[in-house]
C-alpha cells in the first residue's frame, strides 16, 4: 500500500450483493486491498454469495428489510437512489465505490475523496431500448417503464457529478462515461485471478458458456447454433432466463446451474472453446478461459475487443445471430497455443490491477487533500 494511503479510513460501496459475477469479483479485490474496510451495499443475500463474503464487514441499506432476493430487489428499483443516499459516510477519508448502477450516488463530505470504479454507466437507464429488447416484460411494464426511466436518468446523471474521480473498468466503459456523464476517467481493466485457473492437456469435445442467464447475454444464439450443428454445449450459471433457454435447448445442450470455483476452473480448462455470444461491457470470463489455456469465440462488439486477439487468443463472429456463430463453429480450428493464451491473461492478473489501482487512488487522494490546503 502506498504511504499516502496508510492510516486513511476507507469505505467500499457496491450496488448489491445478491448474485456473484465479475463486478463482485472486483469488489473482493478491493476488500483484499483494504483489509477491514466496511462494504456498504443495498442488499446482501448470504445464501447466494460465496462463503468468502461472510468474513467481510457488510453493511446494508433499509432495502434489506424487504428482501435481499434478486426477484424482489428488481421490483423496488425506484427506491435505490434513496437507499444509497441514506448511508452516512462522514467518517471516511476515501470512499471507493463499485458500480454499474446506483452505488456512485452516495453522498460524501467535501473533504472525503470519492473514487468510483465504474464497470459501465447504468445500462437499463442509458441503453434502455437495447436492454428491454430481450426482456420478456408484460405490456403494463413496457408502458410504465419509460415514465420511470426519465427521472432515474436525471438522478443517475446528477449522482455521477458527486463522484470526485472516475476509474473506468474498460475503454468501452470510459467512452460511455464521457458520453453520458460528461466526465473523464482513468482506465483500469478489471482483473482476473490467474492463479485460480490451470491449463490441462485433457480437452473435451464441448463448447462452454459461463454466465448469468439473462436475456441480453444472448445465450440463445449459442444454443441455436449448437442445436443446428449437433455440437455439445455446456452452460454454467443461473438466472431469470433459464426456463426460456432450456425450452430452446436440443439434446446436445446441458445446463449445469451454479458451479463452484473449482468446477468452473475444471470446465474452463477442458472445453474446446469458450463462447461469448452477446455484447459485453467488458467480460472477465473470456480472460478466465485464456488463463485456462482455452480460446474464445466472441461477438465482435463491446469489451471482447479489448481482451480477444484474433488468431492468438480466439476469434470473432460478426453478426448477433445463430447463423454467424454457427459458421464460425463449423470452421473452428483448435490449434491455439495454451502458453500464449495464458501469457495474455497474465497481463490482466489481479496483482498488476492492485498495484495500478493503489497508484490511482493515492494520486487522487493526495490531489484531493491538497485542494483543501489554503
Amino acid at each position: 500500500m502506498p504511504d499516502a494511503l496508510r492510516g486513511a479510513r476507507v469505505a467500499i460501496v457496491h450496488d448489491f450483493l445478491n448474485q456473484p459475477g465479475g463486478a463482485e469479483n472486483v469488489v473482493e479485490v478491493f476488500a483484499d486491498m483494504f483489509p477491514g474496510a466496511p462494504v456498504y451495499t443495498s442488499v446482501y443475500d448470504a445464501d447466494r454469495m460465496p462463503d468468502s463474503w461472510r468474513k467481510l464487514d457488510i453493511r446494508t441499506s433499509f432495502l434489506q428489510r424487504f428482501s435481499p432476493r434478486l426477484s424482489i430487489a428488481k421490483a423496488v428499483v425506484p427506491l435505490y437512489p434513496t437507499a444509497f443516499e441514506s448511508f452516512n459516510l462522514s467518517g471516511y477519508d476515501v470512499v471507493l465505490s463499485s458500480t454499474t448502477s446506483f452505488a456512485k450516488g452516495v453522498i460524501t463530505r467535501p473533504e472525503t475523496c470519492h473514487i468510483c470504479y465504474c464497470n459501465n454507466p447504468t445500462r437499463f437507464v442509458w441503453m434502455y431500448h437495447d436492454y428491454v429488447a430481450y426482456e420478456r416484460l408484460p405490456a403494463a411494464a413496457r408502458y410504465i417503464l419509460p415514465w420511470i426511466m426519465t427521472p432515474l436518468r436525471t438522478w443517475d446523471y446528477v449522482a455521477a457529478q458527486r463522484v470526485d474521480y472516475f476509474v473506468a473498468g474498460s475503454h468501452n466503459a470510459a467512452r460511455r462515461i464521457a458520453k453520458y456523464y460528461r466526465r473523464e476517467s482513468d482506465v483500469l481493466q478489471a482483473p482476473v485471478d490467474v492463479s485460480r485457473f490451470t491449463p490441462t492437456t485433457e480437452i473435451g469435445d464441448y463448447f462452454l458458456v459461463v454466465s448469468r442467464l439473462q436475456p441480453y447475454k444472448r445465450i440463445d444464439i449459442a444454443i441455436e447454433a449448437c442445436n443446428r450443428l449437433g455440437l455439445p454445449l455446456h452452460i454454467a450459471g443461473d438466472g431469470p432466463d433459464r426456463e426460456r433457454l432450456e425450452s430452446l435447448a436440443g439434446p446436445t445442450v446441458s445446463f449445469l446451474g451454479r458451479v463452484s470455483t473449482d468446477e468452473r476452473a475444471a470446465l474452463m480448462a477442458s472445453c474446446r472453446a469458450f463462447l461469448l455470444p452477446g455484447e459485453e461491457d467488458y467480460g472477465l470470463t473470456p480472460l478466465e478461459a485464456m488463463a485456462s489455456g482455452r480460446p474464445v469465440i466472441a461477438y465482435r462488439r463491446g469489451g471482447a475487443l479489448e481482451t480477444v486477439q484474433e488468431g492468438v487468443t480466439g476469434t470473432f463472429f460478426d453478426r448477433p445471430c445463430a447463423d454467424s456463430l454457427a459458421c464460425k463453429l463449423a470452421s473452428f480450428d483448435d490449434g491455439y497455443d495454451p502458453a500464449a493464451l495464458r501469457a495474455h491473461a497474465e497481463n490482466f492478473d489481479k496483482v498488476h490491477f492492485k498495484q495500478r489501482l493503489y497508484e490511482i487512488i493515492a494520486r487522487h487522494y493526495v490531489e484531493h487533500r491538497e485542494s483543501f490546503v489554503t
